[in-house]
Protein backbone atom coordinates (compact mmCIF):
# COMPACT_ATOMS: atom_id res chain seq x y z
CA UNK A 1 0.00 0.00 0.00
CA UNK A 2 1.82 3.35 -1.68
CA UNK A 3 1.33 6.09 0.99
CA UNK A 4 3.56 9.28 0.11
CA UNK A 5 5.79 10.52 2.44
CA UNK A 6 4.27 13.74 3.01
CA UNK A 7 0.99 12.17 4.84
CA UNK A 8 3.32 10.26 7.13
CA UNK A 9 4.98 13.87 8.55
CA UNK A 10 3.91 15.52 11.79
CA UNK A 11 0.68 18.28 10.93
CA UNK A 12 3.78 20.71 12.08
CA UNK A 13 5.78 19.62 8.96
CA UNK A 14 2.91 18.97 6.76
CA UNK A 15 1.54 22.78 7.45
CA UNK A 16 5.94 24.09 6.81
CA UNK A 17 5.59 22.04 3.33
CA UNK A 18 1.94 23.65 1.90
CA UNK A 19 3.20 27.14 3.47
CA UNK A 20 6.41 26.47 1.33
CA UNK A 21 4.52 26.21 -1.85
CA UNK A 22 1.97 28.95 -0.91
CA UNK A 23 4.01 31.78 -2.44
CA UNK A 24 3.89 30.16 -5.87
CA UNK A 25 0.12 29.72 -6.25
CA UNK A 26 -0.36 33.44 -5.12
CA UNK A 27 1.95 34.49 -7.83
CA UNK A 28 0.76 32.09 -10.34
CA UNK A 29 -3.07 33.51 -9.83
CA UNK A 30 -1.83 36.98 -9.48
CA UNK A 31 -0.34 36.34 -13.36
CA UNK A 32 -2.81 34.50 -14.79
CA UNK A 33 -6.03 34.78 -13.19
CA UNK A 34 -8.12 37.54 -13.84
CA UNK A 35 -10.51 37.02 -10.89
CA UNK A 36 -7.90 36.75 -8.46
CA UNK A 37 -5.74 39.76 -9.46
CA UNK A 38 -8.55 41.97 -9.45
CA UNK A 39 -9.67 40.08 -6.41
CA UNK A 40 -6.18 41.29 -4.68
CA UNK A 41 -6.01 44.81 -5.78
CA UNK A 42 -9.78 45.36 -4.85
CA UNK A 43 -9.07 44.29 -1.33
CA UNK A 44 -5.15 45.64 -1.06
CA UNK A 45 -3.42 42.49 -0.42
CA UNK A 46 0.11 42.45 -0.94
CA UNK A 47 0.52 38.63 -2.09
CA UNK A 48 4.46 38.88 -0.69
CA UNK A 49 3.04 38.88 2.76
CA UNK A 50 0.62 35.67 3.03
CA UNK A 51 2.93 33.57 4.43
CA UNK A 52 1.70 31.07 6.70
CA UNK A 53 -1.52 29.30 6.37
CA UNK A 54 -2.86 31.48 9.19
CA UNK A 55 -2.35 34.57 6.74
CA UNK A 56 -4.61 33.09 4.56
CA UNK A 57 -7.40 34.96 6.32
CA UNK A 58 -6.51 38.37 5.04
CA UNK A 59 -7.70 36.83 1.93
CA UNK A 60 -11.55 37.11 1.00
CA UNK A 61 -13.05 33.68 0.53
CA UNK A 62 -14.56 32.72 -3.01
CA UNK A 63 -18.03 31.23 -3.61
CA UNK A 64 -19.74 29.14 -5.92
CA UNK A 65 -21.75 32.42 -6.86
CA UNK A 66 -18.27 33.74 -7.94
CA UNK A 67 -17.36 30.75 -9.90
CA UNK A 68 -21.10 30.82 -11.77
CA UNK A 69 -21.22 34.95 -12.66
CA UNK A 70 -17.71 34.89 -13.13
CA UNK A 71 -16.48 31.39 -14.70
CA UNK A 72 -14.40 32.58 -17.69
CA UNK A 73 -12.19 35.31 -15.16
CA UNK A 74 -11.22 31.89 -13.08
CA UNK A 75 -9.58 30.30 -16.57
CA UNK A 76 -5.45 30.79 -16.25
CA UNK A 77 -4.45 29.22 -19.36
CA UNK A 78 -5.12 30.07 -23.30
CA UNK A 79 -8.13 27.57 -24.43
CA UNK A 80 -5.67 26.26 -26.75
CA UNK A 81 -3.48 24.38 -23.80
CA UNK A 82 -7.23 23.41 -22.62
CA UNK A 83 -7.86 19.49 -23.50
CA UNK A 84 -10.25 18.00 -21.18
CA UNK A 85 -13.92 20.52 -20.51
CA UNK A 86 -15.82 19.64 -17.29
CA UNK A 87 -19.06 20.76 -16.16
CA UNK A 88 -20.53 20.65 -12.15
CA UNK A 89 -23.24 18.51 -11.71
CA UNK A 90 -25.61 22.19 -10.86
CA UNK A 91 -26.92 20.34 -7.74
CA UNK A 92 -26.91 24.01 -6.18
CA UNK A 93 -27.47 26.28 -8.92
CA UNK A 94 -26.31 26.52 -12.58
CA UNK A 95 -23.06 24.15 -13.84
CA UNK A 96 -19.84 25.53 -13.59
CA UNK A 97 -17.18 24.60 -16.46
CA UNK A 98 -13.81 23.64 -15.58
CA UNK A 99 -10.97 23.80 -18.11
CA UNK A 100 -8.47 21.23 -17.68
CA UNK A 101 -4.65 20.84 -19.32
CA UNK A 102 -2.82 17.75 -19.74
CA UNK A 103 -0.80 18.33 -16.50
CA UNK A 104 -3.77 18.98 -14.43
CA UNK A 105 -5.13 15.41 -15.85
CA UNK A 106 -2.09 14.13 -14.95
CA UNK A 107 -2.73 15.12 -11.53
CA UNK A 108 -6.52 14.14 -11.27
CA UNK A 109 -4.69 10.85 -12.22
CA UNK A 110 -2.25 11.07 -8.83
CA UNK A 111 -4.68 11.69 -6.98
CA UNK A 112 -6.83 8.79 -7.47
CA UNK A 113 -4.11 7.38 -7.36
CA UNK A 114 -3.08 7.44 -3.75
CA UNK A 115 -6.81 8.14 -2.59
CA UNK A 116 -7.10 4.41 -3.94
CA UNK A 117 -3.97 3.27 -2.64
CA UNK A 118 -5.61 4.67 0.94
CA UNK A 119 -8.75 2.48 0.00
CA UNK A 120 -6.29 -0.74 0.23
CA UNK A 121 -6.27 -1.17 -3.45
CA UNK A 122 -3.93 -2.71 -5.30
CA UNK A 123 -2.73 -3.71 -8.83
CA UNK A 124 -4.50 -7.07 -8.09
CA UNK A 125 -8.35 -5.46 -8.00
CA UNK A 126 -10.38 -5.67 -10.64
CA UNK A 127 -13.24 -2.44 -10.15
CA UNK A 128 -16.44 -2.38 -11.72
CA UNK A 129 -16.81 1.37 -12.28
CA UNK A 130 -20.85 2.61 -11.65
CA UNK A 131 -20.33 6.15 -12.85
CA UNK A 132 -20.47 7.40 -15.82
CA UNK A 133 -17.48 8.38 -17.76
CA UNK A 134 -19.32 10.97 -20.59
CA UNK A 135 -21.69 14.04 -19.77
CA UNK A 136 -18.68 16.29 -18.75
CA UNK A 137 -18.59 14.44 -15.93
CA UNK A 138 -15.39 14.28 -13.74
CA UNK A 139 -15.72 11.34 -11.53
CA UNK A 140 -15.94 8.73 -13.53
CA UNK A 141 -12.87 9.82 -15.48
CA UNK A 142 -10.88 10.31 -12.40
CA UNK A 143 -11.74 6.96 -11.18
CA UNK A 144 -10.11 5.11 -14.45
CA UNK A 145 -7.66 7.56 -14.71
CA UNK A 146 -6.38 6.61 -11.29
CA UNK A 147 -7.27 2.98 -11.24
CA UNK A 148 -5.03 2.73 -14.34
CA UNK A 149 -2.41 4.56 -13.12
CA UNK A 150 -2.22 2.07 -10.04
CA UNK A 151 -2.22 -0.77 -12.45
CA UNK A 152 -5.79 -2.56 -11.23
CA UNK A 153 -8.65 -3.51 -13.56
CA UNK A 154 -11.25 -1.26 -14.85
CA UNK A 155 -14.96 -2.73 -16.25
CA UNK A 156 -16.64 0.06 -17.30
CA UNK A 157 -20.18 -0.18 -16.98
CA UNK A 158 -21.84 3.12 -15.67
CA UNK A 159 -24.77 3.52 -12.98
CA UNK A 160 -28.13 1.05 -13.27
CA UNK A 161 -28.61 -1.59 -15.64
CA UNK A 162 -28.26 -4.39 -12.51
CA UNK A 163 -28.63 -7.41 -15.19
CA UNK A 164 -25.44 -6.49 -16.90
CA UNK A 165 -23.63 -5.65 -13.58
CA UNK A 166 -24.55 -8.96 -12.88
CA UNK A 167 -23.55 -10.82 -16.26
CA UNK A 168 -20.04 -9.12 -15.92
CA UNK A 169 -19.20 -10.00 -12.14
CA UNK A 170 -19.93 -13.57 -13.79
CA UNK A 171 -18.27 -12.72 -16.71
CA UNK A 172 -14.56 -10.73 -15.10
CA UNK A 173 -14.88 -12.04 -11.70
CA UNK A 174 -14.23 -8.39 -9.66
CA UNK A 175 -13.08 -7.62 -6.53
CA UNK A 176 -14.48 -4.13 -6.03
CA UNK A 177 -17.27 -1.61 -6.86
CA UNK A 178 -17.44 2.10 -7.65
CA UNK A 179 -21.16 3.24 -6.65
CA UNK A 180 -23.32 5.00 -5.23
CA UNK A 181 -23.95 3.28 -1.95
CA UNK A 182 -27.84 3.21 -2.43
CA UNK A 183 -27.35 1.63 -5.76
CA UNK A 184 -25.89 -1.74 -4.13
CA UNK A 185 -29.63 -2.42 -2.41
CA UNK A 186 -30.97 -2.20 -5.18
CA UNK A 187 -28.51 -4.75 -6.71
CA UNK A 188 -28.83 -7.09 -3.42
CA UNK A 189 -32.91 -6.75 -4.22
CA UNK A 190 -32.38 -7.84 -7.89
CA UNK A 191 -29.86 -10.80 -7.26
CA UNK A 192 -32.88 -12.23 -3.94
CA UNK A 193 -35.43 -11.49 -6.57
CA UNK A 194 -33.26 -13.98 -9.71
CA UNK A 195 -31.98 -16.67 -7.28
CA UNK A 196 -28.15 -15.10 -8.21
CA UNK A 197 -25.91 -16.54 -5.25
CA UNK A 198 -24.28 -12.32 -4.28
CA UNK A 199 -22.61 -13.10 -1.22
CA UNK A 200 -20.78 -16.12 -3.08
CA UNK A 201 -19.63 -13.51 -5.63
CA UNK A 202 -16.01 -12.25 -6.18
CA UNK A 203 -16.65 -8.73 -5.01
CA UNK A 204 -15.43 -8.39 -1.45
CA UNK A 205 -15.61 -4.21 -1.56
CA UNK A 206 -16.55 -1.21 -2.66
CA UNK A 207 -15.85 2.78 -3.15
CA UNK A 208 -18.75 4.81 -1.93
CA UNK A 209 -19.38 8.09 -3.62
CA UNK A 210 -21.93 10.73 -3.39
CA UNK A 211 -23.68 9.56 -0.36
CA UNK A 212 -22.91 8.89 3.78
CA UNK A 213 -21.99 5.87 4.60
CA UNK A 214 -20.97 6.55 8.12
CA UNK A 215 -22.25 8.75 11.14
CA UNK A 216 -20.28 11.61 12.92
CA UNK A 217 -18.67 8.89 15.33
CA UNK A 218 -17.41 6.56 12.21
CA UNK A 219 -19.82 4.08 13.07
CA UNK A 220 -22.04 2.97 9.73
CA UNK A 221 -25.49 4.57 9.14
CA UNK A 222 -28.30 2.83 8.49
CA UNK A 223 -27.84 2.72 4.60
CA UNK A 224 -23.92 1.09 5.79
CA UNK A 225 -25.48 -1.19 7.94
CA UNK A 226 -28.38 -1.94 5.63
CA UNK A 227 -25.60 -2.93 2.95
CA UNK A 228 -23.31 -4.72 5.05
CA UNK A 229 -25.90 -7.11 6.68
CA UNK A 230 -26.79 -8.33 3.38
CA UNK A 231 -23.84 -8.88 1.41
CA UNK A 232 -20.10 -8.85 3.65
CA UNK A 233 -18.27 -6.24 1.96
CA UNK A 234 -15.35 -3.93 3.35
CA UNK A 235 -16.95 -0.27 2.31
CA UNK A 236 -14.56 2.77 1.94
CA UNK A 237 -16.13 6.63 2.17
CA UNK A 238 -14.77 9.39 -0.11
CA UNK A 239 -15.81 12.72 -0.37
CA UNK A 240 -14.67 14.73 -3.17
CA UNK A 241 -16.12 17.57 -5.74
CA UNK A 242 -14.99 19.00 -9.31
CA UNK A 243 -14.19 22.53 -8.27
CA UNK A 244 -10.94 20.65 -5.49
CA UNK A 245 -10.37 17.88 -7.89
CA UNK A 246 -9.06 16.01 -5.04
CA UNK A 247 -10.52 13.39 -3.05
CA UNK A 248 -10.63 12.57 0.70
CA UNK A 249 -10.23 9.17 0.65
CA UNK A 250 -11.43 6.38 3.62
CA UNK A 251 -8.12 3.97 4.76
CA UNK A 252 -9.26 0.66 6.07
CA UNK A 253 -9.49 2.34 9.81
CA UNK A 254 -12.97 3.36 8.46
CA UNK A 255 -11.95 6.83 10.43
CA UNK A 256 -12.65 9.46 7.67
CA UNK A 257 -11.49 10.26 4.84
CA UNK A 258 -7.71 11.36 4.28
CA UNK A 259 -6.48 15.01 3.65
CA UNK A 260 -3.76 14.45 0.78
CA UNK A 261 -1.57 17.71 1.72
CA UNK A 262 0.39 17.74 -1.92
CA UNK A 263 -3.28 18.42 -3.47
CA UNK A 264 -4.71 21.13 -1.21
CA UNK A 265 -4.93 23.53 1.40
CA UNK A 266 -7.82 22.78 3.93
CA UNK A 267 -9.44 24.81 6.30
CA UNK A 268 -13.15 24.64 8.05
CA UNK A 269 -14.65 27.74 8.74
CA UNK A 270 -17.66 29.27 10.11
CA UNK A 271 -20.53 31.63 9.39
CA UNK A 272 -18.10 34.44 9.36
CA UNK A 273 -15.28 32.51 7.88
CA UNK A 274 -13.49 32.34 10.75
CA UNK A 275 -11.52 28.62 11.36
CA UNK A 276 -13.95 26.37 13.68
CA UNK A 277 -11.75 24.11 16.21
CA UNK A 278 -11.74 20.51 15.70
CA UNK A 279 -15.07 18.99 17.33
CA UNK A 280 -17.35 22.06 15.81
CA UNK A 281 -18.70 21.95 12.66
CA UNK A 282 -16.97 23.93 9.61
CA UNK A 283 -17.52 24.77 5.96
CA UNK A 284 -14.76 22.82 3.98
CA UNK A 285 -12.95 25.38 2.38
CA UNK A 286 -10.27 24.51 -0.18
CA UNK A 287 -7.18 26.30 -2.36
CA UNK A 288 -6.18 23.97 -5.18
CA UNK A 289 -2.20 23.07 -4.81
CA UNK A 290 -0.40 22.29 -8.62
CA UNK A 291 -3.91 23.20 -11.20
CA UNK A 292 -3.02 24.80 -14.23
CA UNK A 293 -6.40 25.98 -15.73
CA UNK A 294 -8.16 27.07 -12.63
CA UNK A 295 -7.01 26.76 -9.36
CA UNK A 296 -9.24 27.92 -6.41
CA UNK A 297 -7.79 29.70 -3.45
CA UNK A 298 -9.81 29.82 -0.61
CA UNK A 299 -12.98 28.27 -2.54
CA UNK A 300 -15.82 27.56 0.04
CA UNK A 301 -17.57 24.51 -1.07
CA UNK A 302 -21.18 24.57 0.95
CA UNK A 303 -20.36 21.37 2.78
CA UNK A 304 -20.26 21.47 6.24
CA UNK A 305 -18.14 18.72 8.09
CA UNK A 306 -16.29 17.91 11.02
CA UNK A 307 -13.05 17.15 11.06
CA UNK A 308 -9.84 15.20 13.21
CA UNK A 309 -6.24 15.74 13.88
CA UNK A 310 -4.94 12.44 15.75
CA UNK A 311 -2.94 10.82 13.89
CA UNK A 312 -4.39 7.14 12.31
CA UNK A 313 -3.50 3.84 12.52
CA UNK A 314 -2.75 3.27 8.74
CA UNK A 315 0.63 5.49 9.14
CA UNK A 316 -1.07 8.78 8.19
CA UNK A 317 -0.76 11.86 10.09
CA UNK A 318 -3.25 13.73 7.46
CA UNK A 319 -6.28 15.59 8.93
CA UNK A 320 -8.83 13.61 8.46
CA UNK A 321 -12.62 14.83 7.13
CA UNK A 322 -15.77 13.03 8.83
CA UNK A 323 -18.92 12.47 7.25
CA UNK A 324 -21.15 15.80 5.22
CA UNK A 325 -23.26 16.55 7.47
CA UNK A 326 -25.27 18.46 5.14
CA UNK A 327 -24.83 21.55 2.53
CA UNK A 328 -25.25 24.82 4.20
CA UNK A 329 -27.26 25.81 1.11
CA UNK A 330 -29.42 23.00 1.44
CA UNK A 331 -30.22 23.50 5.38
CA UNK A 332 -34.02 23.35 6.31
CA UNK A 333 -35.86 24.90 8.87
CA UNK A 334 -38.91 22.70 9.74
CA UNK A 335 -41.63 23.23 12.40
CA UNK A 336 -38.50 24.57 14.37
CA UNK A 337 -36.30 22.05 13.74
CA UNK A 338 -32.88 22.40 11.75
CA UNK A 339 -32.37 19.39 9.01
CA UNK A 340 -29.96 18.31 6.47
CA UNK A 341 -31.05 15.76 3.52
CA UNK A 342 -28.42 13.64 4.69
CA UNK A 343 -30.74 12.90 8.34
CA UNK A 344 -34.05 12.64 6.08
CA UNK A 345 -32.35 9.85 3.65
CA UNK A 346 -31.19 7.95 7.04
CA UNK A 347 -34.35 7.74 8.31
CA UNK A 348 -35.89 6.87 5.33
CA UNK A 349 -33.44 4.04 4.49
CA UNK A 350 -34.60 2.56 8.02
CA UNK A 351 -37.97 1.74 6.44
CA UNK A 352 -37.88 -1.31 4.73
CA UNK A 353 -41.50 -0.93 2.55
CA UNK A 354 -39.50 1.98 0.86
CA UNK A 355 -38.43 1.05 -2.11
CA UNK A 356 -37.02 4.83 -3.65
CA UNK A 357 -37.97 8.22 -2.82
CA UNK A 358 -37.45 11.82 -3.98
CA UNK A 359 -37.48 14.94 -1.21
CA UNK A 360 -38.65 18.24 -1.90
CA UNK A 361 -38.48 21.49 -0.47
CA UNK A 362 -40.91 24.07 -0.81
CA UNK A 363 -41.92 27.62 0.74
CA UNK A 364 -45.28 27.65 1.68
CA UNK A 365 -47.76 30.17 1.89
CA UNK A 366 -46.39 31.13 5.08
CA UNK A 367 -42.92 31.83 3.67
CA UNK A 368 -41.35 28.89 6.16
CA UNK A 369 -40.27 25.65 4.66
CA UNK A 370 -42.05 22.76 4.05
CA UNK A 371 -41.35 18.89 3.20
CA UNK A 372 -42.63 16.75 0.94
CA UNK A 373 -41.59 13.03 0.30
CA UNK A 374 -42.67 11.33 -2.65
CA UNK A 375 -42.01 7.57 -1.98
CA UNK A 376 -42.02 4.02 -3.94
CA UNK A 377 -43.14 0.78 -1.90
CA UNK A 378 -42.22 -2.38 -2.48
CA UNK A 379 -44.07 -4.84 -4.79
CA UNK A 380 -46.55 -6.36 -2.43
CA UNK A 381 -46.35 -3.59 0.25
CA UNK A 382 -49.59 -1.51 0.84
CA UNK A 383 -48.64 2.31 1.37
CA UNK A 384 -48.67 3.29 5.51
CA UNK A 385 -48.29 6.76 5.55
CA UNK A 386 -49.07 6.52 9.70
CA UNK A 387 -46.01 4.68 9.76
CA UNK A 388 -43.70 6.30 7.89
CA UNK A 389 -44.46 9.72 9.73
CA UNK A 390 -44.47 8.08 13.21
CA UNK A 391 -41.25 6.98 12.40
CA UNK A 392 -39.98 10.45 11.36
CA UNK A 393 -41.26 11.69 14.62
CA UNK A 394 -39.28 8.88 16.68
CA UNK A 395 -35.61 10.09 15.22
CA UNK A 396 -36.31 14.04 14.39
CA UNK A 397 -39.76 14.63 16.54
CA UNK A 398 -41.34 15.87 13.14
CA UNK A 399 -42.67 14.30 10.08
CA UNK A 400 -42.94 15.69 6.64
CA UNK A 401 -45.69 15.33 4.22
CA UNK A 402 -45.93 12.22 2.38
CA UNK A 403 -47.11 11.17 -0.94
CA UNK A 404 -47.12 7.75 -2.05
CA UNK A 405 -46.22 7.02 -6.37
CA UNK A 406 -45.11 4.12 -8.59
CA UNK A 407 -41.37 3.24 -7.54
CA UNK A 408 -40.75 3.47 -11.91
CA UNK A 409 -42.40 6.82 -11.55
CA UNK A 410 -40.23 7.69 -8.95
CA UNK A 411 -37.18 6.44 -10.74
CA UNK A 412 -37.97 9.01 -13.77
CA UNK A 413 -38.24 11.75 -11.21
CA UNK A 414 -34.60 11.05 -9.87
CA UNK A 415 -32.67 10.31 -13.42
CA UNK A 416 -34.21 13.06 -16.16
CA UNK A 417 -32.60 12.80 -19.36
CA UNK A 418 -28.98 13.64 -19.31
CA UNK A 419 -28.81 13.43 -15.40
CA UNK A 420 -25.44 12.38 -14.52
CA UNK A 421 -26.52 10.48 -11.13
CA UNK A 422 -29.59 9.83 -8.72
CA UNK A 423 -31.62 13.21 -7.71
CA UNK A 424 -33.40 12.21 -4.82
CA UNK A 425 -32.86 16.03 -3.40
CA UNK A 426 -34.98 19.37 -4.84
CA UNK A 427 -35.24 22.44 -3.60
CA UNK A 428 -38.03 24.56 -4.80
CA UNK A 429 -37.62 27.22 -1.76
CA UNK A 430 -38.10 30.78 -2.91
CA UNK A 431 -34.85 32.18 -3.04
Amino acid sequence: MFIPEIEKKSLPEIKSYQESRLPELLEYLNAHSKFYKELFLKNNIDIRKIKTLEDLTQIPVTTKTDLQERNDDFLCVDKSRVVDFITTSGTLGEPVTFAMTDSDLDRLAYNEYISFSCAETTEDDIFQLMVTMDKRFMAGLAYFLGLRKLGAGVIRIGPGLQELQFESIRRFSPTGFITVPSFIPKLIQYAEEHDIDYKSSSVKKAVCIGEPIRNNDFTLNTLGKKITEKWNLKLYSTYASTEMGTAFTECGEGRGGHHHPEMIIVEFLDEDNRPVGEGEPGEVTITTLGVEGMPLLRFKTGDICYHHTEPCACGRNTIRLGPVIGRKQQMIKFKGTTLYPPAIYDVINEIECIENFIIEVYTNNLGTDEILIKVGCKTGVPPDEKRIKDHFRAKLRVAPKIEFLNPVDIFKLQMPPNTRKPIIFIDKRNN
